[in-house]
C-alpha cells in the first residue's frame, strides 16, 4: 500500500467553513501532522483516521473522538493517534484522559515537539507542575528537555524554562535559548520591582464596597488613566473582595496593558474558577487571555481560549 500523507488531507480539509481563525490553526495542525505516514495500515484505519480529522476539522469533537478510539483499538501503540485524542479531550476538560493520552504520545515519540506542548497545555489546564509527572517521562532525553525549555519560555514561564535545562549539556544553538531564558528573567525581575512598587502605593480612597470598587474600575479601563493607577486599584480591590470574578479579569487587563504577559495569564485563569454561569464575563477573560498568549507567541493556547467564546 502507497504511503499517505497526512498533508495532503489537511489540504483538502481546508475548504470546510471554520472560524475566521481557522486557517491560521489548519497550517499549525499541518505543521504538527506533516512528518506522519499512514504506511501499511488496513482500509479501515484510514478510514477512521480521515473522518477523524475531518470530523475535527469542523470542531465536531466527540464524533472524531469516536473515531479515534478505533484507530487506538485497531493501532493502540500509535502515538499520532494518542496526541489527537490528547487534545480531543483536553478541548473537553477530561484532563485526567488528556494528560495519559499525552503521556503515551510523548513517551513513544519523546523528541517530538508538539506532543511535548500538549503536554504542557494539559499540565496547565490542571494548574499543576510538569515535576507531578517527571517520573512518567523521558527526562533523560536532552532534545525532550530543550523542547519544554522552549514551551516554557515562549509562554513567558523563563523561571519553569531555565529549571527545564539545569544540568543538561547543550550545544552552541541551545546556548542561544538558554541566553535568552537568562535575559528574560533578568527583565522580568526589574518589572516586578517595578509592579510590587505600584501596588504597595497608598490605598484608594472612599472605596468600602464591591460596586464602589467596580464604578471605579469601570470608569479607568475605558479611560486612558496611567496603567499603573489601574494595576494598584484592582490589586487593592482583589486583596478586599477576593472572590469577585471582576477585579480579576480588570488586573489582568492591566497586566497585559503594562505587557506583562505571564502575570496577566496567571490572574485571568485564576478568574475563570470564581465564575458560575456567567456567559458575557467568561468571553471577555477569553479574549484577554487568547491576547496574552498571542504576545507570548503561543498560537495554540490563544486559539483554544478564542474557541471557548461563545
Amino acid at each position: 500500500m502507497k504511503k499517505l500523507i497526512l498533508l495532503g488531507l489537511i489540504s483538502g480539509i481546508c475548504m470546510i467553513p471554520m472560524w475566521s481563525y481557522a486557517q491560521e490553526n489548519l497550517e499549525l495542525e499541518v505543521e504538527q501532522s506533516s512528518e506522519v505516514f499512514l504506511e501499511e495500515y488496513s482500509d479501515t484505519f484510514q478510514e477512521n483516521f480521515f473522518e477523524g480529522l475531518k470530523q475535527k476539522g469542523i470542531r465536531n469533537y466527540d464524533r472524531a473522538i469516536t473515531y479515534f478510539l478505533e484507530c487506538k483499538r485497531l493501532q493502540p501503540k500509535n502515538t499520532v493517534v494518542s496526541f489527537e485524542l490528547a487534545k480531543f479531550h483536553l478541548y473537553d476538560k477530561q484532563l485526567v484522559l488528556a494528560q495519559e493520552y499525552a503521556l503515551e504520545a510523548l513517551n513513544g515519540e519523546p523528541e517530538n515537539y508538539w506532543y511535548a506542548e500538549t503536554l504542557v497545555n494539559v499540565i496547565s489546564a490542571k494548574k499543576s507542575d510538569i515535576t507531578a509527572v517527571k517520573g512518567q517521562l523521558p527526562w533523560n532525553n536532552v532534545a525532550f528537555r530543550m523542547n519544554l525549555a522552549e514551551i516554557y519560555y515562549l509562554n513567558a514561564d523563563y523561571v519553569t524554562a531555565q529549571a527545564m535545562i539545569k544540568g543538561l549539556k547543550i550545544s552552541k544553538k541551545q546556548a542561544f535559548l538558554e541566553k535568552k531564558i537568562k535575559d528574560s528573567i533578568a527583565t522580568q525581575e526589574k518589572k516586578f520591582v517595578h509592579v510590587v512598587r505600584a501596588v504597595n502605593a497608598a490605598p484608594s480612597k472612599d472605596l468600602n464596597s464591591v460596586e464602589a470598587y467596580k464604578s471605579r474600575i469601570k470608569g479607568m479601563l475605558s479611560s486612558e488613566v496611567d496603567n499603573r493607577e489601574l494595576l494598584d486599584t484592582t490589586a487593592e480591590a482583589m486583596e478586599n473582595f477576593p472572590s469577585q470574578p471582576y477585579f480579576y479579569y480588570a488586573n489582568g487587563v492591566a497586566f497585559n496593558r503594562m505587557k506583562l504577559y505571564k502575570d496577566a495569564i496567571e490572574i485571568l485563569e485564576s478568574a475563570l474558577d470564581y465564575l458560575i454561569e456567567d456567559v458575557p464575563w467568561e468571553n471577555s477573560i477569553y479574549k484577554e487571555l487568547a491576547a496574552a498568549y498571542t504576545a507570548t507567541n503561543n498560537t495554540s493556547k490563544a486559539n483554544m481560549y478564542l474557541s471557548k467564546i461563545k
